[in-house]
């Protein structure tokens, strides 16, 4: 498939949307819509949010250190890339619920008060961060806050996404996988920023 071919902006949103809701349905159907499909749906609709989360997460920098084809219209789309993250994560909240529901035991054992106070506040960002996803709200707003807020929320999310991955991978070997994503991309970051910080003091010394 050429690059021409995949969907940009909002129809790249809607088409990932679409995606992870017919996933989640598809498995769910196939337990026959019971604690261990659901479990199953949770399970996947979390990967799902970690693969849109590190591409949005990670557009700029790849695109700074490495501009072709795809980084550029992966940087042209991280806009999009997070609102389907965003809806992703939709999912990933029925699924939780829906589990609440059909076996208050089996929720009450894999969701901590912790996880409810830190994944609300998480789902808190999540929405902000939509909501100002447009470019009315962002004008809104005013630069300065929008980038304050995108960016204490996108970082509290990586934490939230690492912690929940890394907290896993001592007894489950295959959790180490998205915890090195995770440290990937933000090291991206941070050699972004670096690189930026050392070109704008070569630039005030000169």
């Amino acid at each position: 498939m050429h690059l021409r071919d995949i969907p940009n902006g909002w129809s790249l949103t809607g088409v990932l949307a679409l995606a992870v809701a017919t996933i989640a349905f598809a498995i769910a159907a196939a337990h026959g819509f019971d604690v261990e499909g659901i479990s199953a749906v949770i399970r996947a609709t979390a990967r799902t949010s970690l693969l849109f989360f590190c591409l949005a997460f990670s557009a700029a920098a790849l695109f700074s250190f490495l501009p072709n084809g795809w980084t550029r219209w992966q940087y042209r789309n991280r806009r999009y890339l997070g609102v389907a993250f965003a809806a992703s994560h939709g999912v990933h909240a029925v699924a939780i619920a829906s589990l609440a529901l059909v076996s208050a035991s089996r929720f009450r054992d894999a969701v901590t008060p912790p996880m409810l106070i830190f994944g609300g506040l998480g789902y808190a960002f999540i929405l902000l961060m939509v909501a100002t996803s447009f470019d009315r709200t962002a004008r809104l707003i005013g630069a300065r806050t929008w980038r304050m807020l995108h960016w204490t929320g996108a970082n509290y999310l990586w934490l939230i996404f690492l912690n929940g991955f890394a907290s896993r991978a001592p007894a489950q070997p295959l959790y180490r996988a998205p915890v090195a994503l995770l440290a990937a991309v933000m090291l991206l970051r941070v050699a972004r920023w670096y690189v930026s910080r050392r070109a704008r003091t070569r630039t005030e010394a000169a």
